[in-house]
Order: C-alpha cells, then sequence, then structure tokens
C-alpha cells in the first residue's frame, strides 16, 4: 500500500512537471501555438495599394459624323507613374497618380468576406504602332488639316499618329466592383496563434463597372474630359495576406478578368463614340487593417 501511494505521488509530479514544461514552451515561442482557429466573422477590413497591369490587343472601333473605322489588334500598356517615391505614392494630394488599389469589406463568415473596390488601371495605346484600319472617313471642310485621312480602308495598314488617334484612358480605366473571397490561414493546420501572425491564402471573384476617363484625340476632334460609364468587367484573383498581432496586414494579389467597353465617350460631339474589349491581368501590392465591429 505505501509502495502504490509513493508510485502515485511520482506520477503526479511527473505530470505536474510535464504540463509546466508545456506552457513553458509555448510561452517561449515567438509565433505562440495555438490550437484555436481564427475568427474573422464580423470583422470590418480595408486596404489601400498600387498595381501594374497588362493588356490583350484589342479591336476598338471609332464611329461618329462622317467616320466609322476599326483600328484592328490595338496593342496597349499600362502607365506607371516615375520617379517612384514619396510625393507620387505617398502624398494624399496625389493618391490618383498612379495605378491604385482600394477596397473596403466585411467577413459574414470566419472564411469569406464580402467587399467593394476600386482598381484604378491605366490604359495607353501605344502611339505610332503601325495598325489594320478598316471602315471609311468622310470628315468635311470644316475639319481642315485632317481630310487627308478621307477614304475607305479595307485592312490598310496605317500608323497611329497623334493626327489620326491618340486614345488612352489615364485618368482611370476605373473599374469599381463587387467581390466575393475566400480565406483560409494556414497557421491554423500548423498550429500558429492567429493573434499574432497570419498566413492566408485568399481567392476570388469579382464583377462591377467601367467608369473611365478616356483622354482621346481623334480625327483633330475636341477631346471628351469627363467620367463616363463605359462599360463593365469581370475578374479572378489569387493572393497572400500576411496579418500581425490581428490588426494589421500586407497582401500581394494577381488577378486577371475581362473588360467590355461598348460606349466610350472620345470628343465632345455626343455621336462620336469608341468600343472595344480586352482581357486583363494585374499584380498588386497593399497594406491595410482589420478590426471586428460585431
Amino acid at each position: 500500500m505505501k509502495k502504490s501511494t509513493i508510485l502515485i505521488f511520482l506520477l503526479l509530479i511527473a505530470g505536474k512537471y510535464k504540463t509546466l514544461a508545456q506552457q513553458d514552451n509555448t510561452d517561449s515561442n515567438p509565433i505562440g501555438k495555438t490550437k484555436e482557429k481564427t475568427k474573422n466573422k464580423g470583422k470590418v477590413y480595408f486596404y489601400w495599394g498600387w498595381n501594374i497591369s497588362q493588356y490583350s490587343s484589342s479591336d476598338i472601333r471609332f464611329y461618329g459624323d462622317n467616320y466609322d473605322f476599326t483600328v484592328q489588334n490595338t496593342k496597349a500598356e499600362d502607365k506607371v507613374a516615375k520617379p517612384i517615391g514619396y510625393d507620387k505614392y505617398l502624398n494624399p494630394g496625389n493618391m490618383t497618380i498612379p495605378q491604385t488599389n482600394a477596397r473596403l469589406g466585411y467577413y459574414f463568415h470566419d472564411n469569406w468576406n464580402a467587399s467593394i473596390g476600386l482598381d484604378h488601371m491605366k490604359y495607353v495605346v501605344t502611339q505610332f504602332q503601325t495598325a489594320q484600319v478598316s471602315g471609311d472617313i468622310n470628315l468635311t471642310s470644316q475639319n481642315e488639316g485632317f481630310t487627308s485621312f478621307n477614304g475607305v480602308y479595307n485592312n490598310t495598314d496605317t500608323i497611329l499618329s497623334e493626327e489620326f488617334v491618340s486614345f488612352e484612358h489615364t485618368d482611370g480605366l476605373n473599374y469599381i466592383n463587387l467581390e466575393v473571397a475566400r480565406v483560409d490561414n494556414l497557421g491554423d493546420y500548423i498550429g500558429l496563434n492567429p493573434d499574432k501572425i497570419q498566413i492566408n491564402l485568399t481567392e476570388g471573384l469579382s464583377a462591377g463597372m467601367l467608369i473611365p476617363k478616356t483622354n482621346s484625340k481623334i480625327l483633330g476632334k475636341e477631346r471628351y474630359d469627363e467620367f463616363h460609364l463605359a462599360g463593365y468587367g469581370i475578374s479572378l484573383k489569387g493572393g497572400i495576406n500576411v496579418t500581425f498581432f490581428k490588426y494589421f496586414f500586407i497582401q500581394a494579389e494577381v488577378k486577371t478578368g475581362f473588360i467590355n467597353l461598348p460606349d466610350i465617350r472620345t470628343t465632345k460631339n455626343s455621336a462620336d463614340r469608341a468600343k472595344q474589349h480586352f482581357f486583363f491581368s494585374q499584380q498588386n501590392i497593399t497594406f491595410g487593417g482589420i478590426f471586428k465591429v460585431f
């Protein structure tokens, strides 16, 4: 009996020592291992950042009074603000000069959120490229200096000079979209404490409207310089998010999608329009915060 009592006493001491050792190991772990899963439901997040983008070739139809022609397989590129530095990228007064991203979202589930965002991209048709043009131009004498472009075009190789066509959405190829995204914290599977660090994978689907401010010069006509609802877009994204101490995060994303612009205003004359559609890809880096409201 005495031996049994001593044995039980020793086992209790050993169990207590093991528990204390485990607690010490957890406290000494800088990222704090835990079995607790990430709780996001009821949280709001926001972010701001910058992007670069690429575009597929596009057929652009220009039409209006006395002209209707299509520039085929038009090449275009983005316009990254340079030099890269504080004044252009961090000065609030210049926030729309770079290609920027902003988003506000809400977690309706621990792994799912809905958000509204702005992708402020820039789209510039490459000047002086040679493209095939089909259609007709029949300008009157009121367009003095530009009647030399009159004629019938049938897959005619044409240089896109500034006098003929200069076309860009540089005050914003503005994609205002609603998004649903899934977020999974990899740390939940290896026991990281989500209050200290989270390594999240995110995937999402978005759709929305395009409200560009188009800067175009078509056959010498006065340009239209206002925001205009021109079409719609859809897109998919994938990304990685690293959240520090529950409230702050850095997020990098890759996005691809389709944009259709059937109603682009090009000049002061409301009869002058353009239409196009193309695919795009985008890479962005953003910084943001997340906090619980419900």
